[in-house]
């Protein structure tokens, strides 16, 4: 090549060179420890923003002061140590969203840890967010049917509500919360499981379960596991209300579950300790009701000049020793509209759910029920709790009046009817046939211990001999027609 050719290529390439300056605010790591650094610099920081430490490791900004910010780091942090420059982002905390992640188990970042391929969501929702305005809502009126007898009869649950499950440990807070899932298949919801400081050998069996049944077709799982840093079990919930709402902007309908919310209180304590925020009181921090108000009210009904879709929180909480006024639970039980109180005295006595009529309570309550439910189960929760008193009273007294006697008869049964085994949800006509059998003295005549029997019995002959009136029931029809066939179906099987 000759000398003019080689100039004349050089003066292309000049020609074609464009100058690029890249900026980027770099800090410096002044403390790290306990999954938390402090940096100087890094003037311009916004709250939340995601900061790059080296190593591809990631934090989040959560104090700002007026000499450095404090950080949660995500991940691991062993290899950081002070002098190590920090970048900023400019990206506020956010996770990936879509159809993608459905049928995955993801941790708080979005990132796959069932061993699948990788995610490639192009869309990023942040992670906070300010929840829907009051005038872009509307009233909760279509049921969440969660197959459990118990919970759809007596503390409806509606799209869109925020309903607590508490209790104490190994109570069956979770087994709830799953056969709600299992129950899902078929009735256009979408669901998020949020494990928040679970054992990974629980995760795991509820995964197996959850893909037996076909509930992962329509099941996005978050994990956070105990093994995990604070900063992720912190974040973890949020995470999960952001998947939700990507989908709720779609128009549709997705049921969160956060299994629970008591650890994520601890690690926002043992993170704002760490960052020398001033403790309240139990150490908690000034803002721990802020902590789940916020992501508790990005749950709601949406009404159709906002797009419609529903988000439906089941927000879990453990209690000690059964104390709903502790601190942490009574925060939640304002912020919810009910609870569902699982008392660990009932489970031992095997009567599983383990519900505590007197103190369960829906603010929805029949808003959310199909109209026959609405029907049948009017007067179920006054006979239970009337019962529960009766029962007490019966043991001291050696002669009851007939009326009593016949109150504790009723109760005795409907306990029995009300008693459901883990991972067998139950249609919504099949809940309201049985309650009416018993609620009408179909069942007066059967011994108790056999009424577990019995009961197996009327939905076989429900099933075999009367689908079409089931249909009908299921569809929410219920008139004196209806009505009347039902009773003359409990007839016709009573003569059996």
């Amino acid at each position: 090549m000759s000398i003019n050719a080689i100039v004349e290529e050089l003066r292309k390439n000049i020609s074609a060179f464009e100058k690029q300056v890249e900026t980027a605010e770099i800090g410096t790591i002044v403390e790290v420890g306990d999954g938390i650094a402090r940096m100087s610099g890094l003037t311009k920081c916004q709250s939340n923003e995601m900061l790059e430490f080296p190593d591809n490791t990631f934090g989040v900004a959560l104090n700002l002061e007026d000499e450095t910010i404090g950080a949660v780091l995500l991940g691991e942090y062993k290899h950081l140590k002070e002098g190590d420059t920090v970048k900023r982002t400019g990206r506020i905390l956010s996770v990936p969203v879509g159809k993608e992640l459905i049928g995955r188990v993801v941790n708080p970042l979005g990132q796959p840890v069932d061993g699948g391929a990788e995610i490639n969501s192009k869309t990023f929702y942040p992670i906070e967010k300010i929840a829907p305005g009051v005038m872009s809502r509307e009233p909760v009126t279509q049921p969440v049917q969660t197959g459990i007898k118990a919970i759809d009869a007596m503390i409806p649950i509606g799209r869109g509500q925020r309903e607590l499950i508490i209790g104490d440990r190994q109570t069956g807070k979770t087994a709830v919360a799953i056969d709600t899932i299992i129950n899902q298949k078929g009735q256009d919801m979408i669901c998020i499981y949020v494990a928040i400081g679970q054992k990974e050998s629980k995760i795991a069996r509820i995964v197996a379960k959850l893909k037996e049944t076909g509930a992962m077709d329509y099941t996005i799982v978050v994990v956070a596991g105990a093994s995990d840093p604070a900063s992720t079990l912190y974040i973890a919930p949020y995470a999960g209300v952001a998947m939700a709402e990507y989908f709720m902007d779609q128009g549709k309908d997705v049921l969160c579950i956060y299994d629970d919310l008591s650890k994520q209180a601890w690690a926002y304590r043992e993170i704002s300790l760490l960052l020398r925020r001033p403790p309240g009181r139990e150490a908690y921090p000034g803002d721990v009701f802020y902590l789940h108000s916020r992501l508790l009210e990005r749950a709601c009904r949406r009404n159709k000049e906002s797009g419609g879709g529903s988000i439906t929180a089941l927000p879990i909480i453990e209690t000690q020793s059964g104390d709903v006024t502790a601190y942490i639970p009574t925060n939640v039980i304002s912020i919810t509209d009910g609870q569902i109180f699982l008392e660990s005295d009932l489970f031992y006595r095997g009567i599983r759910p383990a519900l505590n009529v007197g103190i369960s309570v829906s603010r929805v309550g029949s808003a959310a029920q199909i109209k026959p439910m609405k029907k049948v189960a009017g007067k179920l929760k006054l006979s239970m709790a009337q019962f529960r008193e009766l029962e007490a009273f019966a043991q001291f007294a050696s002669d009851l009046d007939p009326e009593t006697k016949k109150q504790i008869n009723l109760g005795q049964r409907l306990v029995e009817i009300l008693k459901q085994p883990q991972y067998e949800p139950m249609p919504a006509a099949n809940q309201t046939a049985i309650i009416y059998a018993v609620s009408n003295g179909f069942a007066d005549n059967i011994e108790v211990p056999k009424i577990r029997e019995w009961e197996i019995k009327f939905h076989e002959f429900m099933n075999r001999s009367k689908s079409v009136l089931l249909e009908k029931i299921g569809g929410g029809n219920w008139d004196e027609a209806v009505e009347k066939d039902l009773k003359s179906a409990c007839e016709e099987f009573a003569k059996k």
